[in-house]
């Protein structure tokens, strides 16, 4: 009879991860290691898992961090595999260097240091320099500007907020907002029905939405005509959201005037107005830290309960224990998949004691508590149900009592 709760878990990191999350797992369940073979879960940050073969082992991919652009999430789906991230657990760190970029491009600081770094002459004609030189690099105040902020995670809600306690006006378009996101939105937020209304009405422009289809290239040359006069355009999301040819030939006609983001490139490097970071959104010990730990959690909680949260590709699913026996299924969202699992267990004449079942899209998960230790007969029934993908019995042992 399978056991997977009393198994090791063997941990491939590919990035380094920090240790403050590694040591939530308990030794004496998981293997963790750089170096580990047929790994079970695979943790990264920024490693590119598509040159890279899955092994058939793997049950699970955890992402420290939110996006996961670096992770084929359509292949993992395909075998039944979540693909988890932390989004959130990085959203203090971006908001401040959000920030950051506001008041560089409000205030021409980069120029402004950039002037004073090219200074020369004894003291007092530095001193003559620095008062001549100064006006030029006059700026603007936040409060009474209008910021607009596309996408309202749990990120751009801290940037709304932010942006408000400094006096600021905030509007907010998000088409997907999710009810939870809508009621921790602060109230002073409008809303923009179209993105055209928010970038008409907006001095200073933040993204946070993820990179898809929809989204690449989201900020072109029909929005960008839509801006006004001097616009500051912040993008600390993704990169390919931003088209940059129409970002440059902004600049050059005045709408633009600054496009700040996290996103380094040889188009971008040393051109007039525009600020270019080194990727530095999540790279704080703190935001580090709390992806580290949340995402431990998440796949703790996984492997030893097949409870699901935050993940990219799958629903979420969280059902407390009814009983010490449980059966995790991924499958196809198909209809009456869910008849043929209850099939499978009333066959042995197994009593379900509480069950869950949710979809994504083309995904479903569900979770089935049954009130005595399932054959591997049933386990073998369902995996040949058409559809099932993936099929993981986690009944409760001593060992993952003591985790």
């Amino acid at each position: 009879m399978p056991d997977d709760a009393q198994r090791i878990t063997r941990i491939l990191t590919l990035n380094s991860i920090a240790q403050v999350g590694l040591k939530r797992f308990p030794p004496h369940l998981f293997q963790i290691g750089s170096d580990i073979t047929d790994p079970d879960v695979i943790l990264v940050r920024s490693h590119n898992l598509h040159d890279m073969e899955i092994p058939e082992s793997v049950i699970a991919i955890g992402r420290a961090g939110a996006g996961t652009n670096n992770i084929p999430v359509n292949q993992m789906s395909a075998r039944g595999i979540p693909v988890f991230n932390t989004p959130g657990a990085n959203a203090n760190a971006v908001r401040e260097l959000v920030l950051a970029g506001m008041l560089m491009a409000s205030r021409n600081l980069i120029p402004a240091l950039r002037f004073v770094e090219t200074l020369e002459g004894d003291d007092q004609s530095f001193n003559l320099q620095v008062e001549a030189g100064k006006k030029q690099f006059s700026g603007l105040e936040l409060p009474g500007r209008t910021l607009g902020v596309i996408g309202l995670g749990k990120i751009g809600r801290q940037v709304a907020d932010i942006a408000i306690k400094l006096g600021m006006k905030v509007l907010g378009y998000d088409p997907k907002i999710t009810i939870d996101s809508a009621w921790s939105l602060p109230a002073e937020v409008q809303k923009a029905n179209q993105i055209e209304d928010l970038i008409r009405r907006s001095q200073f422009i933040s993204l946070h939405v993820p990179l898809n289809d929809s989204t690449r290239h989201l900020i072109n040359d029909a929005l960008i005509s839509c801006m006004q006069k001097n616009t500051i355009l912040l993008n600390f999301s993704r990169d390919a959201i931003v088209d940059e040819d129409a970002v440059l030939t902004g600049i050059k006609s005045g709408v633009i005037r600054y496009y700040v983001c996290d996103f380094p490139g040889r188009k971008l490097q040393q051109q007039q107005a525009v600020v270019t970071l080194p990727h530095l959104g999540a790279s704080t010990r703190e935001a580090e830290e709390n992806c580290a730990m949340m995402i431990a959690d998440q796949i703790m909680d996984y492997v030893t309960n097949g409870n699901i949260s935050y993940t990219v590709n799958f629903p979420d699913v969280v059902m407390e224990r009814g009983t010490p026996y449980r059966v995790a299924v991924a499958n196809a969202n198909v209809p009456n998949l869910l008849g043929q699992i209850s099939t499978c267990m009333a066959d042995v004449g197994l009593n379900i004691h509480n069950m869950v079942n949710k979809s994504r899209g083309e995904m479903a998960y569900t979770l089935v508590d049954t009130d005595r230790a399932v054959p591997q007969e049933t386990i073998d029934a369902i995996v040949r149900i058409t559809g099932v993908l993936m099929v993981r019995y986690l009944p409760i042992s001593e060992s993952s009592e003591r985790a």
